[in-house]
């Protein structure tokens, strides 16, 4: 009888062409999508032309999504752009997504069906973890062996040991997945889950919409995960349906599977929680922030610019103004959430409560461009790092939270629960 395993370890056995593989094993494993941007492709681009080959291994499988610099705001990343879309002309590549129709990739991709579960994933960006929320094994590479996959359609791993992580009770008001994840690094540290795969389940989870899953594993990567990673559901299944390209395959973990500890949490003790600078293990909840006054709040990013993201902000922006000491800046993550949203009003409640609404961009979260700060600012986002020097000077400040938070902040000028608005 075969060996139990984890979802992970039977997705990497899939992929490896093994009957069973387990932690500490390196394999060569097939890989179904390779993914880059503006910033990481054109490294990956130039190691890829070192090879020696003339074609990518599969010009559908090989994924490339400006996002971090576009609409381009300087020449140099005007250039990087251009030799991404040239080499995705070059390759005929299907999947090149242009400005006007990319995205924030981690929020396009599920978006599309080019990713779905079963599915193993390597991008040239560390919050490639995100794919996990559909039950596929995702994590992010390094340029040079993104290239390498680019040209053989696979790369090597080290089988990583999984932690299973259980929510159980009930979320209090306000408790979204973007607080469940920072309490959970808050618990473990940023090293807490070093080279392990973080497979998040419990009631909580099961209860969770595709929104809030790929929130959670999105920031696996912050507690040191190689991923994050959601056993399938039914909610998982309606997502994909008329979705997918490819046909998903649905793995499970064995009962008796070996992981290398469990953890569990009450949701219930769980309050809208807060990361404070310069880690996003600083963490404390929102009863015990105190008066931090902020200058600017961001709502967006690959962690947190869903529809269901924009719905809490505008919920709670909806007859408000905007604090006049506070810039709000949000970004929808794709062009299809922006225009759900501006079909279902959100757009026009921000816009009315003076917030500005930007194009699909990665922008403030890494300090690239439209919201940068200042010397001595400070900065309430619902982004994934809070790390020196970020978003802007290296003496500005970032406060991690969830949409709810950063817009309840905006109204009232300084970190602040919905609650208290």
């Amino acid at each position: 009888m075969p060996r139990p395993m984890t979802i992970t370890e039977k997705i990497f056995a899939a992929h490896a062409g093994l009957e069973v593989v387990k932690a500490g094993d390196l394999v060569t494993a097939r890989v179904d999508i390779t993914l880059a941007n503006d910033i990481t492709g054109p490294v990956a681009i130039k190691e890829f032309k070192k090879i020696g080959v003339d074609r990518v291994f599969d010009r559908e499988r090989v994924i490339f999504v400006p996002d971090h610099f576009v609409p381009n705001k300087d020449i140099k990343s005007a250039e990087q752009a251009k030799i991404v879309r040239d080499f995705s002309k070059e390759q005929n590549l299907t999947n090149y997504f242009e400005v006007g129709r990319m995205g924030i990739e981690h929020a396009l991709l599920p978006e599309q069906g080019l990713v779905t579960a079963g599915d193993l994933i390597i991008g040239a960006d560390s919050h490639t973890c995100t794919y996990g929320a559909l039950g596929a094994f995702s994590t992010g590479v390094g340029s040079t062996d993104l290239a390498c996959a680019m040209a053989s359609g696979e790369t090597w791993f080290k089988v990583p040991s999984t932690i299973k992580v259980e929510f159980f009770g009930k979320l209090n008001k306000w408790v979204s997945a973007k607080d469940l994840v920072l309490y959970l690094i808050g618990e473990i540290g940023v090293d807490g889950a070093l080279y392990k795969a973080l497979e998040i389940s419990g009631e909580v989870i099961e209860k969770m919409d595709m929104d809030g899953r790929l929130t959670f594993c999105n920031m696996a990567i912050e507690a040191g995960a190689k991923s994050g990673i959601i056993v399938p559901d039914a909610i998982t299944k309606e997502y994909l349906q008329n979705r997918s390209i490819r046909e998903p395959i649905f793995y499970t973990s064995d009962e008796n599977a070996e992981y290398e500890k469990l953890l569990r949490f009450d949701a219930s003790k769980i309050e809208p929680t807060v990361a404070f600078p310069h880690l996003p293990e600083n963490t404390k909840p929102i009863s015990q922030v105190g008066e931090i006054k902020i200058d600017q709040a961001v709502i967006g990013s690959c962690t947190n610019g869903r529809l269901e993201d924009l719905r809490a902000a505008a919920e709670i922006l909806e007859g408000r103004k905007v604090h006049p000491d506070v810039r709000l800046i949000v970004f929808p993550g794709t062009q299809k959430i922006y225009l759900e949203a501006i079909e279902k009003g959100y757009i026009q409640t921000i816009i009315k409560a003076g917030g500005a609404v930007s194009t699909p961009t990665c922008g403030p979260c890494l300090g690239g461009h439209a919201g940068i700060l200042a010397k001595g600012e400070r900065a309430i986002s619902t982004t994934n790092r809070n790390f020196v020097g970020r978003m802007g000077h290296t003496e500005s400040e970032i406060y991690l939270s969830s949409p709810a938070v950063a817009a309840a902040s905006a109204i009232a000028g300084k970190i602040a629960s919905p609650e208290d608005i």
